[in-house]
């Protein structure tokens, strides 16, 4: 699936699931700007991907906000002169009880979470417009669909992003951009290995409740991002790959037998 002369934005790719989907995309031959709140984050990733012979930018921005959004995507143009891949990665979530969420808390989630997915998408199909053709790819979650006590917020707005998916991939699809989105179950990401060495019996759980036995790799993640970025995809729009080895398959009262 290679991507050469492909220029592609990834948000949120200072670490995570983010920093793997920008390697994968520069492995495959993309120009990647890696864009982070975090500049130094942001400027790991890009050196990563410059030691091993490819091309990066990276660019702080916060994508709760138009006008570092336009930014994002005007520092893209000046440096690679087009946009061909838009990863709508940049996300965060808390576990919060639904009756102690302060509206502050509620703000902060959707506006980077579903709002930041709808502003960049919106200031980059300007020009994929223009050129007909672009790829979208919306990173939305598990618990858009399925709910999580906790997770008011969190799962509202990646809820908002597979319907923001399905209503753009429709608008834009008379000119060739197809917009889909990747929803990962339980991924090993940094914070969530730090998080499931204090509670290792959380981890087992959920492991074991998981069809295929583990937990997902960020790369799979970028994988999937791979897939709908790439030429494999042109006929692939307003859909959702969920990443979640058979978890949503489950059935809610399945118990595990001993045997």
């Amino acid at each position: 699936m290679r991507l050469e002369r492909q220029v592609a934005i990834v948000t949120g790719a200072g670490r995570g699931i983010g920093r793997a989907i920008a390697l994968t995309l520069a492995r495959e031959g993309a120009a990647v700007v890696v864009n982070d709140v975090n500049l130094e984050s942001a400027e790991q990733v890009a050196g990563e991907i410059k030691s091993r012979g490819g091309r990066a930018r990276p660019v702080k921005a916060d994508v709760s906000n138009g006008e570092e959004v336009n930014k994002l995507v005007q520092e893209t143009l000046d440096s690679f002169k087009k946009i061909d891949i838009l990863v709508n990665n940049a996300g965060f979530g808390k576990l919060i009880p639904a009756m102690e969420i302060t509206e502050a808390q509620w703000d902060s989630i959707i506006d980077v979470n579903l709002k930041g997915q709808f502003l960049c998408s919106q200031a980059v199909a300007k020009y994929m417009i223009a050129q007909k053709r672009g790829k979208i790819v919306n990173i939305a979650a598990l618990s858009g669909r399925v709910a999580m006590p906790g997770l008011a917020a969190y799962g509202a707005s990646k809820g908002g992003v597979l319907q923001l998916t399905k209503v753009l991939a429709v608008e834009w699809g008379e000119y060739n951009i197809n917009v889909n989105a990747v929803s990962p179950g339980i991924t090993m990401t940094s914070l969530a290995e730090s998080a499931f060495k204090e509670k290792p019996d959380l981890l087992k759980g959920y492991i074991e409740r998981i069809p295929l036995r583990r937990a997902a790799r960020t790369e799979d993640i970028a994988d999937a991002v791979l897939f709908l970025s790439s030429s494999e995809s042109d006929d692939i729009t307003g859909q959702e790959i969920t990443v979640d080895g058979g978890t949503s398959a489950l059935h809610p009262g399945f118990v595990r037998p001993d045997v």
